[in-house]
């Protein structure tokens, strides 16, 4: 979790396998701890083809059934049906013209929320920006797209600022060149 938390949580984030994989490990965590999903991502980037949409939305029933059965990742149906129909809605938002980048990121304008919290307990679950996020990627056709589960979205790939003021990577993540712009 620290090198998590060091290297990577709230790093604005603009590579489309990286905005994907955290949008299927995001629903992956839905009532699970964070740390059991990255004990476990690993496991889910060699299950899910090095979370490449496009191979992912070719999954078929019995690739499914296979994946139930691997104990590396979370046997959960729903969820894995989830991630398959996740790359389709990847795959048809592309198709319409759009990045999930610029999809996702057009509702900060761009650039990330900057929050001066100085405690956990101000930490919100989730706020109007995750609640209109939640509802267009639904709209699009994703799934365990919540609101929480976007604002957690949001934390990670860096669209918000959540450290507290009084961690050091506050400053970090807001620096030039902090952002992760692999394609």
């Amino acid at each position: 979790m620290t090198a998590y938390h060091d290297g990577e949580w709230g790093v604005p984030r603009h590579d489309e396998r990286g905005l994907f994989e955290f949008i299927v490990l995001e629903g992956a965590q839905a009532g699970l701890s964070w740390s059991t999903i990255l004990r476990k991502r690993e496991n889910y980037r060699e299950a899910f083809a090095g979370f490449d949409p496009e191979k992912i939305a070719r999954f078929n029933a019995r690739k499914v059934e296979s994946l139930l059965r691997n104990e590396g990742i979370i046997r959960n149906r729903l969820k894995v049906e989830g991630t398959v129909k996740n790359a389709r809605a990847y795959l048809a938002l592309r198709e319409s013209g759009q990045t999930l980048d610029a999809f996702t990121w057009s509702f900060v304008k761009g650039k990330p929320l900057l929050n001066r919290w100085r405690t956990r307990d101000q930490v919100p679950a989730t706020t109007p920006v995750s609640d209109a996020l939640s509802k267009a990627l639904k709209t699009a056709g994703f799934t365990f797209v919540g609101s929480t589960i976007v604002y957690a979205h949001m934390q990670a790939t860096g669209m918000v600022n959540d450290h507290l003021v009084s961690c050091f990577r506050h400053k970090e993540v807001q620096r030039p060149g902090a952002s992760d712009s692999r394609a």
